[in-house]
C-alpha cells in the first residue's frame, strides 16, 4: 500500500461515534442552514482563542475574500503578501479585485521576511496579508508597526496555523482580522470544505455576515455589494465543535511525530524544520529541504512505494496565472530556490508509528547514496 502525506481514516474510526452523533444532532435539529451548531461554533471557536468575533463561511479561500472586503479593500488597492503559499491566498486577494505585491521570505522558515515589507508599501498599498505557513507564525511586530506607519489593515492568513502561538499569543489574534480553512487535511479540519473568520472589530464582523449572505442585512433586502453566498455548512460546524474540543491533543500528537523526525533525521544532510524565535509550531506540515529533491522523491515512490508532497513546487508569481503581474524570475531568490528543494514527510495526528519508521529508514537509505 502506497504511504501518502495524510490519510484520516485511522483518525475516523477513533472518532465515528462522536461523528456520526454530530450529524444526527443537525438532522434532529429542524434547520440546516446557519442554525444552532454555526452559531455554537462561532461562540466556542472565539472564546478558544479570547477573540471578538468569529463568522463561518464557505471555505479557508472565501475567508480571505470576505475578510479583505470587510476590512475596506477595494479593487486596485494593493495588498503585500508572499509567493511561498498555497495559490488561494494570492487568488482570494485577486477575486477581492485587489493586486497582490510579494515580499520575499525568510531562508530559515521559509516564513515573509517582514524586513522587505515597507520597501514594497506604496501609495496604493492597504493591507498586509501574512500567511502563519507550514504550523508556525510570521514575525507580527514589524509588520504592525509597517501597518501603523501607513494606516494599513493587517489580515492573517492562518489556514496552516491553528493553534501556533507567536510570543503566546494565538495565531488569529494578531492582526485586524483572520481567516482560517477547516479543509480536511488542517490542524483543525472537518470532512469537507470550511472556513471562518476572526476579528476583534464588531463592524468587521457585522460586514463580514452580510457578505457571506449575498449583501442583505435581513433576509431578501440587500444593503451592500458584492454580495456572496459563503456558509460554513451546520454539518461542518457541529463537527468542528466536537474536533475543537480535541484540537491540543491533535497538537500534541503532531509535536511528538516532529520530534521523532527531528531525532531520526538530525545530520542526514536534510534541512529540517527551523521554529522562529517565540513561535509554538503545530507542524501542520513537516517540510525538509534538499538539493536533489527530486532524485530522494523518484526513489521513495520507486523502491518505496512512499508518495510525498511538495508544498509548493511553483512559486504563486512563476505561475502562468499570474503572468499580468508581471514579475520575472529572479525577483523572489528565496522563494525561488524552495521550490526546488523543499517537501513534506507525512504528518497527522493518528500517523502510525510503523509509518513514521518506514519512511524515516527509506529516507536515510537514499540519503546515505547521494
Amino acid at each position: 500500500m502506497t504511504t501518502h502525506v495524510w490519510d484520516y481514516l485511522a483518525e475516523y474510526a477513533d472518532e465515528r461515534a462522536d461523528v456520526l452523533d454530530a450529524v444526527d444532532t443537525v438532522f434532529r435539529s429542524g434547520q440546516l442552514v446557519l442554525g444552532a451548531s454555526v452559531r455554537g461554533f462561532e461562540a466556542e471557536y472565539a472564546a478558544w482563542h479570547g477573540a471578538g468575533h468569529c463568522v463561518g463561511v464557505g471555505n479557508g479561500t472565501d475567508a480571505v475574500i470576505l475578510a479583505l472586503q470587510a476590512l475596506g479593500i477595494r479593487p486596485g488597492d494593493e495588498v503585500v503578501t508572499v509567493s511561498n503559499t498555497a495559490a488561494p491566498t494570492v487568488l482570494a486577494i485577486d477575486a477581492a479585485g485587489a493586486v497582490p505585491v510579494f515580499a520575499d521570505v525568510r531562508p530559515d522558515t521559509y516564513l515573509m521576511d517582514t524586513e522587505q515589507v515597507a520597501a514594497a508599501v506604496t501609495d496604493r498599498t492597504r493591507a498586509l496579508l501574512p500567511v502563519h505557513l507550514y504550523g508556525q507564525c510570521v514575525d507580527m511586530a514589524p509588520l504592525r508597526a509597517v501597518a501603523e506607519a501607513h494606516g494599513l489593515a493587517v489580515l492573517e492568513d492562518c489556514a496552516q496555523a491553528h493553534g501556533a502561538r507567536h510570543h503566546g499569543r494565538l495565531a488569529g489574534t494578531l492582526g485586524d482580522a483572520a481567516a482560517f480553512s477547516f479543509y480536511p487535511t488542517k490542524v483543525l479540519g472537518t470532512y469537507g470544505d470550511g472556513g471562518a473568520v476572526l476579528t476583534p472589530e464588531a463592524e468587521v464582523d457585522a460586514a463580514l455576515r452580510r457578505l457571506r449572505y449575498y449583501g442583505m442585512q435581513e433576509r431578501y433586502y440587500v444593503v451592500r455589494t458584492p454580495g456572496h453566498n459563503s456558509r460554513l455548512d451546520e454539518l461542518h460546524a457541529e463537527i468542528l465543535r466536537r474536533k475543537l474540543r480535541r484540537l491540543e491533543r491533535y497538537i500534541a500528537a503532531r509535536r511528538a511525530v516532529a520530534r521523532r523526525y527531528d531525532e531520526a533525521l538530525a545530520g542526514s544532510g536534510l534541512v529540517l524544520p527551523a521554529t522562529a524565535p517565540g513561535n509554538d509550531h503545530v507542524y501542520y506540515l513537516y517540510v525538509v529541504r534538499h538539493p536533489e529533491r527530486d532524485r530522494i522523491l523518484r526513489a521513495l515512490r520507486e523502491r518505496h512505494d512512499i508518495a510525498l508532497n511538495i508544498s509548493y513546487p511553483w512559486p504563486v508569481h512563476t505561475m502562468s496565472g499570474f503572468a499580468h503581474l508581471g514579475y520575472r524570475r529572479g525577483v523572489l531568490p528565496v522563494t525561488e530556490a524552495l521550490a526546488g528543494e523543499i517537501f513534506s514527510l507525512p504528518m497527522y495526528p493518528s500517523l502510525p508509528r510503523g509509518v513514521q519508521d518506514r519512511v524515516i529508514e527509506a529516507l536515510l537509505d537514499i540519503l546515505r547514496e547521494l
